[in-house]
């Protein structure tokens, strides 16, 4: 069994305050396969105190934006050599199915981190302009200050590069709390900080649960918070940092809308809800799980939709023809079930799956995939994030309709059009209030595309030169002469 006994604080590892550890197990096997340290408050406070420190008078935030960009470069070049090893331990930890952990997990953090590097090479750092008065005035982009990121269990890696890599191009200095359900690809982050160039004091990895990360996001140290986790949440960290006045980017939950358009192809658009609305056992924020079709064609959607999930194989997710991985947690399995039992209870008519335990699958947080039909959209079922393997179709009469259902949920994060002709896409899209869309596919993670959500699926974006410039400050300096 893997062991971390010390807190990596201020880009060394340190013995914990306490005795604590958090003991991580396996979705697939129920047992624990790993034991983290856990942090105190005491912990915390170092780790702001190192990064207070390294921003106020290190060298970090002083650099030369290309020589972060090198430094941040030669971290990729080392990530790159561990990539199998990231999708191993991401499954192992939270159980996604090996194929997405290789591709998603794994591969696409590698991706972000040399693309984000490039967008900052090209990043308008200072820029000299004429003022109004005749004078002068130059404009910089300055680092936010020291960065409280807390990251999730359902996309540990890719979060973790999507919140460090463009604080640490912007030159700010950072304590990262993970989730306690995923903590241990972090840890692999944190060996290669220790082997890179990044000095020290401007990295902290301080896995924890929501005590640690509540007394993270209220640390009077703390200068700006990225948080990614559910909406409730959300809500609790802005209403810390609006007090504070303290900078915050939120991603939060989402309930997001595949409108397909009655040209569409039926089995087109099964093969593409498989990975827009199921990827990672459900277990995303952006999934696409409500399903809105023509009434007209509904029969040939659902049908097709549900020779999709019954062909999804469900098991063992280091089986690399499993599709459908187990539930993060028990919690996370019962959650996933009593959606299913409550969309049962409401009327919603079972296609295909259903509460019970897969066949032969006596062990692990597993659930079955899952498709309802006859979906009202005040259900419960239809208007809450369930984040597991359950897609939910919803009928609609015409297009004003059928944008009236994509947006009938509190949250805006994601959404997709389906249909052969782009024209006709792009305008429904832009007539959906999601701050992430796709034409024919999900929102694809390209790191020059920036991510996040409106309503209540969050504030600010990652990814793209807009991620990169939630982690600096616009500072404007006059009088530079006529």
């Amino acid at each position: 069994m893997r062991a971390y006994k010390e807190l990596f604080v201020g880009g060394r590892w340190c013995p914990p305050s306490t005795d604590q550890a958090i003991e991580v197990v396996s979705p697939h096997t129920e047992e624990p396969i790993a034991r983290v340290a856990a942090p105190a408050a005491a912990d915390i406070d170092d780790a702001v105190a190192a990064a207070r420190l390294a921003f106020d008078a290190g060298p970090w935030p002083r650099l030369p934006p290309a020589e972060r960009i090198r430094i941040v470069r030669g971290l990729a070049d080392r990530y790159e050599e561990r990539v199998e090893e990231v999708a191993q331990v991401v499954t192992a930890e939270m159980g996604a199915p090996i194929t997405f952990s290789r591709s998603a997990h794994a591969r696409l953090p590698g991706v972000m981190m040399r693309a984000l590097a490039d967008l900052a090479d090209t990043y308008p750092w200072q820029e000299t302009r004429p003022g109004f008065y005749g004078t002068g005035i130059l404009v910089r982009n300055n680092p936010v200050g020291v960065v409280g990121a807390v990251t999730p269990w359902n996309m540990p890696m890719l979060m973790v590069v999507a919140k460090l890599i463009p604080a640490l191009l912007a030159g700010c200095t950072v304590v990262l709390k993970p989730s306690p359900e995923a903590p241990l690809d972090a840890y692999l982050m944190a060996e290669l900080l220790e082997q890179s160039e990044v000095p020290p004091g401007v990295v902290s990895i301080l896995p924890g649960d929501r005590t640690v990360g509540e007394y993270l996001v209220a640390h009077p140290g703390i200068d700006k918070v990225s948080f990614t986790g559910s909406t409730a949440a959300g809500r609790k960290v802005a209403a810390v940092c609006g007090t504070a006045l303290k900078r915050v980017s939120l991603e939060l939950g989402g309930k997001s809308a595949a409108v397909v358009l009655d040209d569409a192809d039926p089995a087109a658009v099964a093969a593409g809800v498989q990975v827009a609305g199921l990827m990672n056992s459900g277990q995303a924020c952006v999934a696409q799980t409500r399903v809105l079709v023509p009434r007209h064609r509904a029969p040939e959607f659902v049908d097709a939709l549900a020779a999709m999930v019954d062909g999804l194989a469900v098991g063992d997710p280091l089986d690399e023809t499993t599709r459908i991985g187990p539930m993060v947690s028990a919690r996370q399995r019962e959650r996933v079930r009593g959606y299913i039992e409550q969309g049962i209870g409401a009327g919603a008519r079972v296609v295909t799956g259903g509460a019970d335990r897969p066949a032969g699958l006596d062990r692990g947080w597993y659930v079955r995939p899952t498709l309802f039909s006859d979906v009202d959209s005040a259900m419960g079922i239809a208007q809450e994030e369930i984040f597991g393997p359950v897609l939910t179709v919803l009928e609609y009469a015409d297009i004003d309709d059928a944008v009236r259902l994509a947006d009938d949920t509190p949250y805006g994060l994601s959404g997709s059009v389906w249909t052969p002709d782009i024209d006709r896409g792009l305008a429904v899209a832009g007539r959906i209030r999601a701050g992430t869309f796709g034409i024919n596919q999900a929102y694809s993670m390209d790191p020059h595309a920036p991510f996040g959500g409106v309503k209540a699926s969050g504030i600010g974006r990652e990814f793209g030169s807009e991620g990169l410039a939630e982690y600096l400050e616009t500072q404007s300096i006059s009088g530079l002469g006529s």
